[in-house]
């Protein structure tokens, strides 16, 4: 409990930061003006805008600091549930007991390299670094640093080199051929939910909460309206994930049969357990997903590698941009061009073969016998 004493004739104010820690401060003769400063104290503790001092602040307590102010409170359980992993696992464990102040781009470049020999996946990295991001902006708004040092540190490059000089992404796209193996070894029961996952590249959480309603039969379209986490639902990851997902003629037909065979569920859900509860996510990658991945004899991918597969096979068949985004549910454009941009400059080499086509015929064979008669001319 915070408290103001008399020591050795001089008032003394005695309270806890907001990292637990215990602080006292002399304030002088005058017990109002400590019981003022006391207050003054608590305030700045309650608002979390408290400084204990420079440089005196290690990270485990900004970090503890952060996750119960800022991110208990603002993000959804599910992120809540990502950020503490990346706390407990990898942050807490490297930077822990480094004063706030000390921790430099240089100290994160270590941290990086520790993970990539620990063999950890590129894009885990970068969403690590993204939650290291969020505490240091914390850490700026309370003062306990000037600046956010996360700006002066680059992500990792999600594109590794090969040894014939090309290069890939981490992410996992299944071709044509792998999808149909990958159905054709799907138990039947299960094949309605493998197939809606690759031809809406809907998140696994928007998945699992589909309902009935939200199917438009017509006007051949889904309606992604929210997301379950841990069996509860929830508001979609952001407003541009409130979206409507065109339908192909062969998913509505499927999603039709399976209308009736589907378990009855209290939520209407068009993929619940058999006692119409929302699937767990463990269970459908464990119990149906990587099965059918080796029963078809294709290598490990994981769920999410569905939505790439589809943002992949509409970028191949041409589809603008824009579209794909909307599809996707990504917030911005440079969402969609930052993950699969790679993919578009392969098509685009294909534009200047549609660009002879359009011009001079699919084999340019007008332009080439022009030349031919022009150099046969005296």
């Amino acid at each position: 409990m915070a408290c103001v004493r008399k020591r050795r004739g001089k008032w003394v104010i005695d309270f806890y930061d907001q990292f637990g820690k215990r602080h006292w401060e002399t304030v002088g003769t005058n017990k109002k003006e400590a019981e003022e400063k006391l207050a003054t104290r608590l305030l700045e503790i309650s608002s979390s805008t408290f400084n204990p001092g420079k440089g005196m602040v290690v990270f485990s307590e900004l970090a503890l600091a952060w996750f119960q102010n800022h991110a208990k409170v603002n993000v959804r359980p599910n992120t809540c549930y990502t950020y503490q992993g990346h706390l407990n696992k990898h942050l807490i464990p490297f930077f822990g007991q480094m004063k706030v102040i000390k921790i430099t781009p240089a100290i994160i470049d270590r941290f990086k390299t520790q993970k990539l020999r620990e063999n950890l996946d590129r894009q885990t990295i970068n969403k690590i670094l993204v939650t290291l991001s969020s505490i240091f902006r914390y850490a700026v708004r309370n003062r306990f640093v000037r600046h956010n040092i996360m700006k002066d540190v680059d992500k990792l490059s999600t594109f590794l080199k090969e040894k014939d000089g090309g290069r890939f992404e981490e992410m996992n796209i299944l071709t044509p051929e792998e999808i149909n193996l990958l159905l054709e070894h799907t138990a039947p029961k299960h094949r309605p939910l493998i197939l809606t996952a690759i031809l809406t590249g809907m998140r696994q959480s928007e998945l699992l909460a589909l309902m009935w309603d939200d199917i438009d039969w017509n006007d051949k379209q889904i309606y992604v309206r929210r997301m379950v986490y841990r069996g509860k639902f929830y508001e979609p990851k952001s407003k541009k994930s409130k979206r409507k997902i065109d339908m192909t003629p062969i998913l509505m037909s499927e999603l039709k049969k399976w209308k009736l065979a589907c378990p009855l569920s209290e939520h209407n859900l068009v993929f619940p357990t058999l006692e119409g509860n929302p699937m767990n996510p463990a269970n459908l990658r464990t119990r149906i997903f990587e099965p059918a991945l080796r029963r078809a004899g294709l290598r490990k991918i994981r769920f999410h590698d569905l939505r790439h597969t589809f943002a992949s096979l509409l970028i191949y068949q041409g589809e603008h941009p824009k579209y794909i985004q909307a599809q996707m549910g990504h917030s911005s454009i440079n969402v969609t061009m930052d993950v699969y941009g790679h993919l578009m400059e392969k098509v685009n080499v294909k534009a200047t073969c549609r660009l002879d086509a359009t011009l001079f015929g699919a084999s340019g064979s007008r332009m080439v016998a022009t030349e031919e008669n022009k150099e046969s001319l005296p």
